[in-house]
């Protein structure tokens, strides 16, 4: 339990520097597409963050009860991204090219942490 709980928050905090990368990358266009870039990765970080919290805190639970809690916080996850995927375009109205990038970039990276784990 103890080195799955580290591997996730590790994924949190490399998602969240890619996040970054990309925001300060877009900076260099504009402060809208930096911002919307932030919130894209921004909304994935948040999403992981409470997805590991949902399943991975507490003590070992049975099999049904930890796949209940994680699928809960997959649900979550989702309901946050695309609460900020709403906000962002319809309610701000930022560019949806950088916003699109900061979510690939920073879905990108927890998929190569799942891959390059130790």
């Amino acid at each position: 339990m103890a080195a799955n709980r580290r591997l996730a928050f590790r994924m949190v905090a490399n998602q969240a520097a890619v996040a970054a990368l990309v925001a300060l990358a877009f900076l260099f266009q504009d402060t809208r597409a930096a911002l919307a870039a932030a919130i894209g990765g921004g909304a994935i970080v948040l999403g992981s963050l409470l997805l590991a919290w949902r399943s991975m805190l507490g003590p070992a639970y049975s099999a049904g009860l930890a796949m209940t809690r994680l699928i809960s916080g997959i649900v979550l996850k989702w309901f946050v991204v695309i609460g900020a995927l709403y906000l962002a375009l319809a309610r701000f109205g930022l560019p949806p090219l950088p916003l699109l990038a900061g979510l690939v970039g920073t879905m990108a990276a927890s998929f190569l942490i799942y891959t390059f784990k130790t």
